[in-house]
């Protein structure tokens, strides 16, 4: 492995002092410094104030002239802005960070957070869908976001209208989080004021925006990385050909997470989105069963129990399971879904194999749902 691979995968370390959560917020705030490249300066300098002091030079290599970097005094207003709002400030790689983004590629360095920062500790599923959805969708959404709920989990979405806010309405009593597009302080659209205010009392506002931004339409896809990343899987509850809540499938997938869909009329442009997601694989949802039977099983779930230090020994029916899927396999992906079809057996009774064998080493997940033989 190369010294710039060894770097690149080397996690970034959270900063330990106030100072240093400073440097972070005026680095990140810094024009033309985004995640990645946020991410590479602390790489390459050791620490976001050596950063900063080679930002300027930088600049002028790349022949930017007049670059400077933030000034303090925008990170001072932004800090007591935060303050006022009862914020706090999640930095990429400490304990409160949130696990499931920690590994993203583009996850942000920074999360501002208003609630209870314990729901992101949860297991979460993303509810994403149409703004101007039909009464039968927010009905699904609020039915859905319930049993999930039940089952102890937390649903995360956008506080966008339509299905966004169904299914925050519905998980207030069992804890949701909403990724913001502005920032955390700011609240889009104004309609959901009252939601938002709810949501805090067992819930999570989360934004990467700094406070006080009002969102624009750029922002919005940023913004839905979040939301699929945090989660297992992303739930879409209709949605057109051509929508955010596409988008956020796509992020899903890149991400190696889940992507569900509820069906809809073929009339429907609404549903139109959702239907091409289930024609190119996406597991068909009819209720809270069918969205826990596709997430991935913990360990505990395999075919044998084991006790500590000895390796299980696979049931002769396990055993065959595992076989059949070996035969199916090869070097070139295929879907679960088709794998499912071609064994003939249930998600339910090939999940737990799958999780086996990958944790054997001898098949391995690509993104979008597909599996392979590890090479």
């Amino acid at each position: 492995m190369t010294e710039e691979q060894l770097s690149s995968n080397h996690p970034t370390l959270p900063p330990t002092t106030e100072e240093d959560r400073f440097s972070w917020l005026r680095l990140l705030r810094s024009r033309k410094v985004g995640p990645a490249t946020f991410r590479r300066l602390l790489r390459e300098h050791g620490s976001a104030q050596n950063a900063l002091a080679a930002l300027p030079e930088m600049a002028r290599a790349a022949g930017i002239e007049g670059y400077e970097i933030c000034p303090p005094g925008v990170i001072e207003a932004e800090l007591k802005a935060a303050k006022a709002a009862n914020a706090r400030l999640l930095c990429l790689g400490s304990a409160d960070f949130p696990d499931a983004l920690n590994d993203l590629s583009d996850a942000p360095p920074l999360l501002w957070a208003i609630g209870d920062i314990s729901v992101l500790r949860k297991p979460s599923i993303a509810m994403v869908g149409a703004r101007n959805c039909s009464s039968l969708g927010a009905r699904m959404a609020r039915g859905l976001t319930a049993d999930l709920g039940k089952q102890g989990y937390v649903v995360v979405s956008g506080l966008a209208r339509g299905i966004d806010t169904s299914a925050h309405m519905a998980a207030l009593g069992t804890g949701t989080v909403a990724v913001m597009a502005g920032g955390v302080d700011v609240i889009y659209p104004a309609e959901n004021t009252d939601l938002a205010c709810d949501i805090i009392k067992s819930g999570l506002r989360l934004s990467e925006q700094p406070m006080g931004v009002t969102p624009q339409a750029r922002h919005f896809p940023r913004r839905n990385r979040i939301i699929s990343g945090l989660a297992q899987a992303v739930v879409v509850v209709e949605a057109a050909a051509k929508s955010g809540s596409l988008i956020t499938a796509r992020d899903a997938l890149d991400q190696g997470r889940e992507v569900l869909a509820v069906p809809g009329h073929p009339f429907d442009a609404r549903a139109a989105g959702c239907n091409l997601l289930i024609r190119d694989g996406a597991t068909l949802v009819r209720s809270a069963e069918d969205v826990i039977e596709a997430l991935p099983q913990p360990q505990a779930d395999l075919c044998e129990a084991s006790f500590p230090g000895v390796a299980p020994e696979p049931s002769p029916s396990c055993a065959h399971l595992h076989r059949e899927i070996l035969a199916r396999l090869g070097p070139s992906p295929i879907a679960e879904d088709q794998l499912i079809r071609d064994i003939a057996a249930t998600a339910g009774e090939i999940g737990p194999a799958l999780v086996d064998l990958e944790l054997d080493g001898r098949i391995q997940r690509q993104p979008g749902g597909l599996l392979s033989l590890t090479a």
